[in-house]
């Protein structure tokens, strides 16, 4: 799996791309954990830990995370309970999971939604963790993949890749930093709640 890490310098494969998803999925959620003081053991299958360009790509994508977590922290909180879903069932979480993400890119795909897809991804990992249903963290991280697979592969390709998402940074001009963010942002509104409508006949 080293290998599939660092393939920078050509066009990834779609294979490639899912796979670099997941372990910066991995990343986040795991952050996302030790910071909410959820104690959580370690993968039992050995998962490589990103390294070169895909750390780098890792460690902005949590950055930005943080910023859209700081400017609508209800959002990315508590998301079992906004969407009112049961966590034990592996159908219910895939379901809500893949609703919320298609609903994020409904108006087309931008850096900014796709940070929020992995905040979303790390709220219910957190969630799952805090109702002793840690073993749904690696069902929540090959969800994102299919859909990553499903929906952004495309983007990613035309893009050459996650490692576009550090052009999100370059700027560190606080006033314009927040260019990003704003797409994300204003998309954004109330999807959970249009997500819990989407569920409901489910019920």
């Amino acid at each position: 799996a080293a290998e599939v890490m660092e393939v920078f310098d050509r066009s990834p494969t779609d294979k490639e791309l899912v796979s670099q998803a997941k372990a910066l999925c991995r990343d986040y959620i795991n952050s996302r954990l030790i910071r909410a003081g959820v104690s959580w053991s370690k993968p039992e299958y050995n998962v490589p830990v990103p390294g070169g360009k895909l750390a780098e790509v890792s460690t902005i994508l949590l950055r930005l995370g943080d910023e859209l977590e700081y400017i609508r922290p209800n959002v990315y909180r508590n998301i079992a309970r906004q969407l009112n879903i049961s966590l034990h069932s592996e159908t219910v979480v895939t379901d809500a999971f893949l609703a919320v993400a298609a609903q994020i890119f409904t108006a087309g795909i931008t850096w900014g939604k796709v940070v929020s897809l992995y905040a979303v991804a790390a709220g219910l990992a957190v969630d799952c963790v805090r109702h002793a249903q840690p073993a749904m963290v690696h069902t929540i991280v090959d969800c994102l993949g299919e859909f990553v697979r499903k929906t952004l592969v495309t983007w990613l390709k035309r893009r050459g890749g996650w490692a576009d998402i550090t052009k999100c940074v370059v700027n560190t001009d606080p006033s314009l930093r927040s260019h990003w963010l704003v797409a994300a942002v204003c998309s954004f509104g109330h999807f959970l709640k249009a997500i819990f409508f989407i569920l409901l006949p489910e019920r």
